[in-house]
């Protein structure tokens, strides 16, 4: 396929940018055909400097800024400024995560840009929001999984990932993406503002409902669901755990009669139901524990799959490298060099069969100094 039969191909988005959360926003918008303008410091964005893993480049810089152009502006500068803005006048998207109130200071706020260019679609990622008493508060990804309650919820743990960052870059991009649709409808810009907090907040819907509803946090029970049973993680006679997963006590009664060879289990008042089984989870996983753990993974493993129970492996990273289920496409590399890193997950008729390049800092001055130079202005 080519680019201009991509989806948001002809869309031009400016991004003031940096580190993780409004890279995930404009990498999708990328990988969607839209064009992608990436404004850097002078020493660059600073996730460029996180680790140097991949042929040299960072990890988190690869995975979020392929496909998009880079040039280096200093927007203290009155001439730089003046480029800025007649990048803007042209753009559908501007995209920026600086410090609350920094891009106002530099004029960049979202009032004032619409204000002069009505139909931009101005987007604004934050740590908590643009306003209340946190606003000012800096915001890294493990600082709000610990605020919104996620570490709590996960054994006072970090997450492995940068959950806050990613998700709601996820959550600008569809944002962004409803914005061009109004836009298309009424000819009119939008004003988007997200916040890492409220994005999470989002993911801990289920447990904060608990909390609010019954007083009681959900208990922490490592590798098992807090509220369904059996749904975690048991013991083989070799040594590795297998992910076991019942939903319904249609599949409870396979599980004990075809599986654990519990059959007692299924007229059991105390197990009765999920809500049952969840209350004296205490008594029960054990019991569960004894059984798998009597069985080699293999027999545990056919006799799930015979007994139509859901069912994984705990992988560590090396074992999903090569899991039939992982999919990656190639990217070039500033340099020239090629890595590969996992598919888009959306399987579409447009999806690439190589992503775009991630580009060297302030690679593309020249040309886009030339063609958003003051003469060639419309």
């Amino acid at each position: 396929m080519s680019s201009e039969e991509l989806p948001l191909s002809g869309v031009l988005v400016v991004a003031l940018e940096q580190a993780v959360a409004a890279p995930t926003c404009t990498v999708r918008l990328a990988d969607a055909g839209a064009r992608v303008i990436k404004i850097e410091r002078p020493e660059g964005d600073f996730a460029r400097g996180y680790d140097n893993f991949v042929h040299g480049e960072a990890t988190y810089f690869v995975c979020a800024n392929r496909g998009k152009e880079s040039i280096c502006l200093d927007l203290k500068s009155d001439d730089d400024k003046a480029f800025m803005d007649r990048m803007l006048a042209r753009a559908d998207v501007f995209v920026q995560n600086l410090a609350v109130g920094a891009a106002a200071r530099l004029g960049l706020g979202a009032a004032a840009l619409q204000e002069r260019f009505p139909r931009l679609i101005c987007c604004s990622i934050s740590g908590y929001g643009e306003s209340g008493p946190y606003k000012d508060m800096k915001a890294y990804d493990m600082l709000i999984q610990a605020e919104s309650g996620l570490s709590s919820v996960s054994g006072g743990n970090r997450i492995g990932v940068s959950i806050a960052d990613i998700v709601t870059g996820i959550n600008a991009y569809g944002a962004i993406l409803e914005a061009l649709l109004v836009r298309q409808r009424t000819g009119k810009g939008s004003n988007l503002s997200l916040s890492l907090f409220d994005s999470l907040a989002d993911l801990m819907a289920v447990p904060i409902l608990q909390q609010i509803h019954t007083q009681i946090a959900p208990r922490n029970v490592g590798m098992h669901h807090p509220s369904i049973v059996p749904y975690g993680s048991y013991p083989s006679s070799d040594g590795t755990d297998v992910i076991v997963a019942v939903h319904n006590n249609r599949e409870w009664a396979r599980f004990c009669e075809q599986v654990v060879m519990l059959p007692e289990l299924v007229n059991d008042a105390r197990f009765a139901d999920n809500k049952s089984r969840t209350t004296n989870r205490d008594i029960l996983e054990p019991m569960i524990a004894e059984a798998t753990g009597s069985l080699p993974q293999e027999e545990l493993l056919i006799k799930l799959r015979a007994a139509g129970i859901a069912h994984g492996m705990l992988n560590d990273l090396p074992a999903v490298i090569v899991h039939p289920a992982f999919r990656n496409l190639p990217v070039r590399l500033p340099g020239g060099k090629r890595a590969d890193i996992p598919a888009p997950p959306a399987r579409t008729p447009w999806a690439p069969d190589e992503f775009g390049p991630v580009p060297a800092l302030g690679q593309d001055e020249k040309h886009l100094r030339a063609e958003f130079a003051a003469s060639a202005n419309t």
